[in-house]
This record gives C-alpha cells, sequence and structure tokens, in this order.
C-alpha cells in the first residue's frame, strides 16, 4: 500500500463511518455477539463514554477511516482497574496493510501512560486471522470458554488472550483516566 496511514483520536463526528466499519461484522458474522446494529447515535455515545476513561484510535488511509481500535473496561470492580479489554475492527479491504498493528501499538503506549498493566482480548473462536493478529502483537492465549454465545444458527466458542505491559508491583498506582492525561 503506497498510501499515507495517520491515527488520531475517534470524536463523535466519525460515528457514521466507524458504524459503517463495524455493521458488516455485526450483520454478517459471529465476530461480535451483537445482534442488531446500533444507531449512529448510540455509536456516538459509545466513542464518549469510552473517552472518559480510554483511548479510542481511528486509521486514517487518504482521508477515508479505515479502522479504530479502543480499550473498555475488563470489569467494573475496582481490583480489575489496571486490566482492560481491547477492542479492534479493520475495514475489509483495508486489513492486511498493518494497520491493526499501528492501532494496537497506538493503544499500548497510551494505556502503558495511564498506569494499565494487561490488555485483554475477547475473539470468537474459532477464528484464524484474530488469533494470529493478536499473537503478532504479544497477546497469548489463557482460556477457552465453549459455546458461550449464540449467534447466526451457531454456538461460538470464545478465546481470551492477554498481554502483559506493565510490571504488577505491589501497591501499584492508581490509574489515570484518559480524560484527565492532560492533568497527570
Amino acid at each position: 500500500m503506497n498510501k499515507k496511514i495517520s491515527l488520531r483520536l475517534a470524536t463523535g463526528a466519525d460515528a457514521k463511518q466507524l458504524l459503517a466499519i463495524y455493521a458488516p461484522y455485526v450483520t454478517d458474522t459471529t465476530v461480535t455477539f451483537e445482534y442488531e446494529v446500533p444507531t449512529v447515535e448510540e455509536f456516538a455515545k459509545r466513542i464518549s463514554n469510552t473517552l472518559q476513561k480510554f483511548p479510542y484510535y481511528v486509521a486514517v488511509v487518504d482521508g477515508e477511516i479505515a479502522g479504530y481500535s479502543y480499550a473498555s473496561s475488563f470489569r467494573a470492580r475496582a481490583a480489575y482497574d489496571w486490566a482492560v479489554e481491547t477492542t479492534i475492527y479493520i475495514r475489509q479491504d483495508f486489513r492486511g496493510y498493518g494497520i491493526g498493528s499501528m492501532l494496537y501499538s497506538a493503544l499500548e503506549e497510551t494505556l502503558k501512560t495511564q498506569g494499565i498493566l494487561t490488555m485483554l482480548a475477547c475473539v470468537a473462536y474459532p477464528n484464524p486471522p484474530s488469533v494470529a493478529f493478536h499473537e503478532k502483537v504479544g497477546f497469548h492465549r489463557v482460556g477457552l470458554f465453549s459455546k458461550s454465545g449464540y449467534k447466526l444458527g451457531q454456538w461460538i466458542d470464545i478465546v481470551w488472550m492477554e498481554k502483559h505491559i506493565g510490571a504488577h508491583h505491589e501497591n501499584p498506582l492508581p490509574v489515570v483516566p484518559f480524560s484527565k492525561m492532560d492533568e497527570a
């Protein structure tokens, strides 16, 4: 690809383009367990809510959004504050160009700065391209849950993958919410 790829933070104004990337994954695959494509307004709200605590990056190729990645809370209880679940979606016609690696690299660097120590990915299984991608960027498989979801007429397993991005010391520093990063 001889095109210029850049990364930037998502905004609510990106919701329509991001939803266009996400919708086929909802309607045509078991990659996401969501059944209904959210509205543009709901997607914009999701972006805004995510940016309060975590980064949400988009990859732009020659002015077009080609993919996105963000982190979300792994679990709500305070003991889980240092672990996040990661999400990534790439437009089908932009897969295989390194965009996913760029997005995850930026995501990881920001999460480290926030004080996050563990990145987790939940992958519908089998999904060889997603498992291979996560392994390529340093994740390893830590668990398989069989028949965890039902979509498109079939039961789907999930694989949990993890990557430690910081040292797990006693008394870790508090995580800095993404929206407060400039203050930290």
